[in-house]
Order: structure tokens, then C-alpha cells, then sequence
């Protein structure tokens, strides 16, 4: 499960992990939700380009831009076979660059945030896919994370983790031309434990209007 994360890093730093630059108007971000644009980075002809997506996938085929049900992740188990993803699977797969995201711990009757990210502190993508809805001049693009089984780093809070790529894998990833499932489901695995972390934070992250660094302050 992947329902927010967290993207505030740098231009400069993201130029050097994806090599593209970021909108100059862009704000960070610490608390993206469903339904709300986030970063997208996908290929086009001779490389790779930045997108805004809502953030919930929407087929093309759909009646209209919205889904009954949730489509904000998609099982890695699964994807290559449901109707939602499975076109999207084969030619629109993108990343989407994160600092970390929040998972929730059911705990003495409530439910403790959790920020989560790399040991390192570094930036990552998820494995994500894309999708265009197009009526009359009603153009939607828009998103959903990859999810799979939870590492032993994550399972401490949950079963599900969202699927982090390897930077070695982008391109293949990202590569239209690629489309048999034998050769990318392999890329859809849990991401080593030992080079993530997690600790608890405050409750503020629960609330999707709240923003700011504060919300991956431990406590």
C-alpha cells in the first residue's frame, strides 16, 4: 500500500539521479495524496520527459475520468492480467520520484504514521504507470504506484510496500519497446530492507491539507 509520499528534493539533486530538470515553479511536497498531481517522468522520442499525473489511474477506456474504485496502486502480482492496468502495463509505464512515504501502524486502537525512506537519505522512483482519458477537449493524465509484498524492514508495519526500481532498471522500465511481462515482472520485487528506515511521526501527516517538513519529523 502506498497512499503518501513525500516529493521535496532538489532540482539539482533530481537532475542528477534522473537527468531532467525540474519546473522552476515547482513546491515541495510533504504529504501528496490521491487524487492530487504528482511528478511523473516517462519516455518520449530520443529520452525522457516530466509530467504532471493525478495521482489514480484512469483507463482510456473508462465512460468517465474518474474510477468506483480505488486505482491509486496496483498489485505487482496481478498487473499484467487486470483490465484497469493491463494496457498501461505493456506501453505507459513511468517512474515517480519520492523522498519517502507514510505507512500507518495499527496500534492500542489507533493508527501510528510512519515515515519511510532509503538509509542513505537519497531520492528513489517508484515503478508507476501511466494513463490518458481523452473526451471532446477533456484531456486527464494520470497515475498509479506498483505495489508488492513488504520487505522485513517494512512488514514491522504492513504487508504491502510500494515497489522501488533499482536505478540500473529506469530505462528498461521506462522502455515502450519492452512489453513481455517474463522480463518485467521480475523488476516489480521488494526493495532490499537493509538499505531502507522507518520511524514514527505525528499525527498532522493524517490530514492531507497539512504540509511541510515537519510531518517527517520524528517523534
Amino acid at each position: 500500500m502506498c497512499g503518501r509520499f513525500i516529493q521535496a528534493r532538489s532540482g539539482e539533486v533530481l537532475a542528477g539521479q534522473f537527468g531532467l530538470r525540474l519546473p522552476a515553479d515547482r513546491a515541495a511536497r510533504y504529504n501528496v495524496a490521491p487524487s492530487q498531481p504528482v511528478l511523473g517522468i516517462r519516455a518520449v522520442d530520443g529520452g525522457r520527459e516530466l509530467a504532471w499525473l493525478r495521482w489514480g489511474l484512469v483507463p482510456g477506456w473508462s465512460p468517465e475520468p474518474r474510477s468506483k474504485y480505488s486505482t491509486i496502486n496496483a498489485r505487482a502480482e496481478t498487473v499484467a492480467e487486470k483490465p484497469t492496468y493491463r494496457q498501461a502495463f505493456r506501453r505507459r509505464r513511468c517512474l515517480i520520484p519520492a523522498d519517502g512515504f507514510y505507512e500507518w501502524r495499527k496500534m492500542d486502537g489507533r493508527k501510528q504514521p510512519y515515515c519511510i525512506g532509503l538509509t542513505d537519505g537519497a531520492p528513489f522512483a517508484f515503478a508507476g504507470l501511466w494513463e490518458r482519458w481523452e473526451r471532446e477537449e477533456q484531456i486527464v493524465e494520470s497515475c498509479t504506484v506498483l505495489v508488492t509484498q513488504a520487505n522485513q524492514c517494512i512488514a514491522q508495519i504492513h504487508d504491502r510496500m510500494p515497489v522501488i526500481l533499482e536505478p540500473a532498471d529506469y530505462d528498461a522500465w521506462l522502455d515502450p519497446a519492452l512489453q513481455d511481462a517474463a522480463r518485467l515482472l521480475p523488476l516489480l520485487r521488494p526493495y532490499p530492507a537493509e538499505r531502507m528506515t522507518l520511524w514514527p511521526v505525528g499525527s498532522a501527516v493524517n490530514r492531507p491539507s497539512n504540509e511541510g517538513i515537519v510531518l517527517m519529523t520524528p517523534v
